[in-house]
């Protein structure tokens, strides 16, 4: 860390992954394993091995833990190799420097002295300002910061010099009105003019140091392939004594309010509302920033006499590094950077909180604790010793400075560009982290050090400033000139602490952290003017919710006679009434309008956009939905009903002991939830009591059974025969259709295997189950007569329908109530794999359960509170997780303890398991769900695709000025199939589902209502889409993969079997689609693939509309 000034450093974005060190075969240069003799193996352990094998008992989960951060800490520290080369670069540059010349003196203003190929690094206004300049070389050059620690960390190397301006080219009054600074300014461009020419360099570029435009720095890298290597950042700094330090305390002024506006009276001020601060108000930024420069040498002997016999400081501090980088927190105005987190260990150092005994691991927990525990913006902290009376007191820098860490010096705050929001992000980072380090059941290491967490999946609602410059306005409105004065005319710092505070305050109740986007500038090439204000880009600001009140509707304020009262009304504006409660108080409230679940998710942003309205910050574009959440609401009720008259039924033989809902409907993760219909009868061809699709007609709507298991009572009366009970359940399922018909007038439909019962405008399928059937099924005679278990394709069917997928049902519907967005995450996830035509190649199941463990395992993240972040996480789940590895553990209500285990049985059984491995309490070894599906290839797709739509999300949604849709991740890539079978749409029922909606489409028969009672039974379960693909499959499993959306594709993807297109031995047996051809001399079967894309359309006559052969991918 740089003592250079505050925020000197802010390395590499993300740590390097650990690459496990590829062990080659050994060389004869490689060390060879040490012979240890008998006696060596045995000899007792040093006293240094025993403190060491005790410290990682008491401090780490696992030994484990300590390897992974050793490991770590090799990666991302200096190696001595490239500490040689940088030295003797930084040799170079220290005698480039003393020979620059000097130049003769002219006013600041009059720049004509310096080359067109450089232009000043700083905004100049206003540009007419006293002062004269000239160049002096150096009176001294000395490295400060992380590098002379050993503290800085890879990837990015940055090594600060100070560069000593002499103390002849100031003059009295260089403190005010931007003149140090634009002195210093130009003593940068006029070394940068002259290194410029040298061939040492592969680039001299400008930058701001942690993008704050008072402070503008020189960056010199290294050519050729040492470029990435290292940056020098050359930072210029007053001699020591130029100033008095008192001028600069945070209650005084030091930039003119008359030249700022350039007013030749004061008198015009009075426009933009002066009050009581007269014309002198404070200007403590400013001051600050003169200060830094000035204590960049005492910083550094205080931190290095910090880290002498500290080994462990070295190794906390490139953790904690590796921390902050990981959460987007060290880089940028106002940031938390690599030193200020050093200058932090050393301040814990002086309070006894943190000893020198102490190892990198323990370093980085005492921090996170501090952080975690102490509010630094009400209570600040100060490094310095001796209370000298006439410095300033902690209560002079709160006034002026939202988060408060005063130096050893007593006059520099070091975080005074931080907003308080932004220091509660990372005090809320550090509780996350405590809590994920003192659980035994997560990989700490893994989760807070390895795992990036951009604001896109951190944050449950994220919004744009798209054009910042709007912040200007916002000055002018809310009366912030003195910021503007103090913070040399940066309106977006001046803006952003006030913006921030209206929307906690307005957010107050609903949110638990509002966080906002660091302002960045990039660094420029020195002939490039620099970066104006606007050009941080857009900012972002991310909410986090607290679940239980983020969608409330009402905003309760206080009673209407309180004097409170006045100030909610004048915030809230003519949004605020008078409103009567049940108690009988009269209170103030805001009430917001939202009748769908999906609205009252927005009611934030309603909240945002009215009170930003009031800044003239966002427009307005209101947008309504159907999300299909209401709905699910309604079938869940329906059931509850129907299983209520189930249990009642009387005059069954045995009685209805368990009625369990196996369909995604009844644990809220059906993707398009069932509509209450009913049939137009004139639409489909009558049969006696039935219906049925007319040839004449577009195929009718997809009507969905939803599956219900009921469980009968045990008995003696039942048999032990397999095919007698399935006699027994048939008969059961015609009594049961009976009884409901006599008993509460539902319309039934009986069948051998279920009965379908319509009510409320949905089919519900009953499926009677037997509790000892599955046991049954698995008896097996041996040839000498004795009987046996053995598991059955059968068997674990029934098991699967009767008794793992109720479970899983029941657990998934409990999730749900206590994170009301699973559902729709679920949703949003099973859409996607649809659209990517890959549903039939992952059960739903196992993509509930995936979905779930983003909510029961969310670390280093909190569970998601909007369906959006959610997907957004599962996409990075499935594409960054390692299956060939780990298993992934979804540990449902809880019900596991012994993670490990199954972690060990999973390495040791890895060959025989299946590719994507899922444990749940109640399935910790078989992995039910992905035992069949997917195959190895599928997964592999799966995660291209998932990587690929994540980054393509994360961009679009990152760049609030794109005009791209949403929907494009939604839209699968065609060009990677070999044959593309085009569906006639009046055929697909389910159409209206698919991801682009078709702009005319058919009438599909059937009409919404939810009260019909006395009807013929609707078509059910009918989509020809799926019967034809299951003809397909049949037919040609061996040639071709076939690929659809089920939600309303109008294409069937083709894919052809590389092996089965191999010339194959001429045998009568094998001719199922091919045809015989010669090859050198021998006859040999080749596909027929002609005739197979004839069988195509002869297979789906009526519904396939041409069948698209991509001929240039293979030949026929």
């Amino acid at each position: 860390p740089v003592p250079a000034e505050a925020g000197q450093e802010d390395e590499g974005s993300r740590c390097p992954l650990l690459q496990a060190r590829r062990r080659a075969a050994p060389t004869a240069a490689d060390p060879q394993p040490a012979k240890l003799s008998r006696a060596e193996l045995y000899k007792p352990p040093t006293s240094e091995e025993l403190t060491q094998l005790k410290e990682t008992e008491d401090l780490f989960h696992s030994s484990l833990l300590r390897l992974q951060i050793e490991e770590l800490l090799k990666e991302v520290t200096l190696k001595e190799t490239k500490k040689k080369k940088i030295d003797a670069f930084l040799h170079e540059i220290n005698n480039l420097l003393g020979a620059i010349p000097e130049t003769p003196e002219t006013e600041l203003t009059d720049q004509a002295w310096l080359s067109k190929d450089v232009k000043v690094p700083f905004l100049q206004v206003p540009f007419n300002v006293k002062g004269k300049f000239h160049f002096v070389p150096p009176a001294e050059l000395k490295v400060v910061g992380s590098y002379l620690l050993g503290t800085c960390i890879r990837p990015e190397i940055n090594v600060d010099i100070a560069v000593t301006m002499p103390r002849e080219i100031f003059q009295d009054k260089d403190n005010l009105n931007q003149r140090y600074h634009r002195k210093r300014a130009l003593y940068l461009s006029h070394i940068a003019q002259h290194l410029s020419k040298e061939k040492l360099f592969g680039s001299v570029k400008f930058a701001y140091m942690n993008s704050n435009h008072l402070k503008p720095i020189l960056l010199l890298r290294p050519q050729g392939k040492d470029e990435k290597m290292v940056a020098v950042r050359l930072h210029a700094c007053p001699s020591s004594g130029l100033f008095k330090p008192s001028r600069f305390y945070p209650s005084k002024n030091n930039v003119r309010t008359a030249w700022f506006m350039e007013q030749s009276t004061p008198k015009e001020g009075m426009a933009w509302g002066w009050g009581s601060m007269g014309l002198f108000p404070p200007t403590p930024h400013y001051n600050n920033s003169i200060l830094c420069d000035t204590v960049m040498l005492s910083h550094l002997h205080f931190l290095s006499n910090a880290a002498t016999d500290f080994p462990g400081m070295k190794d906390g501090l490139a953790l904690l590094k590796v921390w902050l980088n990981q959460r987007q927190l060290s880089k940028g105005l106002g940031c938390f950077s690599g030193f200020l987190v050093s200058m932090l260990v050393a301040y814990l150092l002086m309070k006894r909180k943190i000893v020198k005994m102490m190892s990198g691991y323990q370093v980085l927990r005492s921090t996170l604790q501090f952080l975690a525990t102490t509010d630094l913006s009400v209570t600040g902290i100060s490094l310095a010793k001796d209370a000298d009376p006439s410095l300033p007191v902690l209560d002079d820098f709160h006034q002026a400075f939202e988060v408060v860490f005063v130096d050893p010096s007593g006059l520099v705050n070091l975080c005074a560009d931080m907003t308080a929001s932004k220091y509660h992000q990372v005090q809320f980072e550090a509780k996350c982290s405590m809590e994920i380090l003192d659980d035994r059941m997560v990989d700490g290491f893994q989760v807070l050090l390895m795992t990036p967490k951009p604001m896109l999946r951190t944050f449950d609602h994220i919004f744009h400033l798209k054009h910042v410059s709007k912040l200007q306005g916002t000055c002018k409105k809310m009366q912030l000139l003195n910021e503007l004065m103090d913070r040399g005319g940066n309106y977006v710092a001046a803006a952003l602490p006030f913006i921030v505070s209206l929307l906690a305050r307005g957010l107050s109740r609903r949110a638990q952290l509002v966080a906002h986007s660091l302002p960045q500038t990039p660094e420029w090439p020195i002939d490039a003017e620099p970066p104006k204000h606007k050009d941080v880009g857009p900012l972002t600001f991310g909410l986090l919710f607290v679940p239980e009140f983020a969608a409330s509707t009402l905003e309760k304020g206080p009673q209407a006679d309180h004097p409170e009262a006045l100030e909610f009304r004048s915030f809230w504006g003519e949004k605020s009434e008078l409103r009567r409660f049940q108690d009988g108080s009269i209170c103030e409230a805001v009430v917001w309008e939202a009748s769908t679940v999906c609205q009252k998710r927005l009611i934030p942003e309603q909240i945002i956009r009215h009170l930003c309205g009031l800044l003239h910050v966002l427009s307005v574009c209101p947008q309504v939905w159907e999300t299909g959440e209401e709905a699910m609401v309604s079938v869940v009720c329906s059931y509850d009903d129907l299983s209520r008259k189930l249990w009642n039924l009387k005059e069954l033989p045995l009685t209805v002991t368990a009625v369990q809902g196996v369909h995604p409907a009844l644990r809220y993760t059906d993707v398009f939830p069932p509509i209450p219909v009913k049939p137009i009868y004139s639409f489909h061809d009558r049969r006696k009591h039935l219906l049925l699709p007319s040839e004449e007609k577009p195929c009718p709507a997809y009507i969905t059974p939803l599956k219900i298991i009921c469980h009968m009572e045990g008995s003696g009366q039942w048999p032990q025969d397999k095919g007698a009970i399935k006699r027994i359940k048939a008969a059961f399922h015609l009594q049961l259709a009976e009884l409901l018909r006599q008993q509460h007038q539902l319309v039934c439909r009986p069948a051998v295997t279920h009965t379908d019962v319509y009510k409320d405008g949905y089919v519900f399928r009953l499926q009677v189950a037997y509790h000892r059937e599955p046991l049954i099924l698995k008896e097996v005679v041996t040839p000498e007569g004795m009987l046996k278990y053995q598991d059955t394709e059968e068997s674990r069917q029934l098991e699967l329908e009767t008794l793992h997928l109720p479970y899983l049902t029941s657990s998934l519907h409990g999730l749900q109530q206590q994170h009301p967005v699973f559902g729709s995450t679920s949703r949003l996830a099973k859409r996607w794999i649809s659209a990517q035509l890959l549903s039939d190649s992952i059960s739903e199941e196992c993509v509930d359960l995936l979905v779930a463990f983003l909510f029961l395992h969310p670390a280093p993240f909190i569970p998601p509170s909007s369906p959006q972040v959610g997907f957004l996480r599962f996409l990075n789940l499935l594409a960054t997780f390692d299956w060939k590895n780990n298993p992934l553990i979804v540990n449902l209500n809880t019900g596991l303890t012994g993670e490990q285990e199954i972690k060990n049985k999973f390495v040791a059984a890895r060959s025989r398991l299946p590719v994507m491995f899922l444990a749940t309490p109640k399935d910790q070894w078989s992995s039910m769900w992905t035992r069949e599906r997917p195959s190895a290839q599928i997964l592999q797709r799966l995660i291209l695709l998932a990587s690929e739509s994540h980054r393509a999300l994360e961009e679009l949604l990152m760049d609030p000025l794109s005009d791209q849709d949403v929907k494009m991740v939604f839209r699968p890539p065609l060009d990677f199939y070999d044959v593309l079978i085009h569906l006639n749409p009046n055929q697909i029922p389910r159409q209206l589902e698919s991801v682009d909606q078709p702009v005319k489409s058919a009438s599909r028969g059937v009409v919404k209502n939810s009260s019909a009672t006395n009807i013929l039974f609707p078509v059910v379960d009918y989509d020809p889409v799926q019967l034809y693909l299951q003809e397909l499959r049949d037919a040609f499993d061996d040639l071709a993969l076939f690929f659809y959306d089920k939600h309303g594709g109008e294409v069937i993807a083709v894919l052809w079997k590389p092996l089965s297109f191999q010339p194959q031995p001429f045998k009568v047996s094998s001719m199922k689609g091919r045809k015989v051809t010669t090859l050198n001399n021998e006859l040999v079967c080749v596909p027929n693939v002609e005739a197979i894309l004839e069988d195509f359309e002869i297979l789906g006559e009526g519904l396939v509309k041409s069948v698209e052969a991509r001929t240039e991918k293979w030949t026929i």
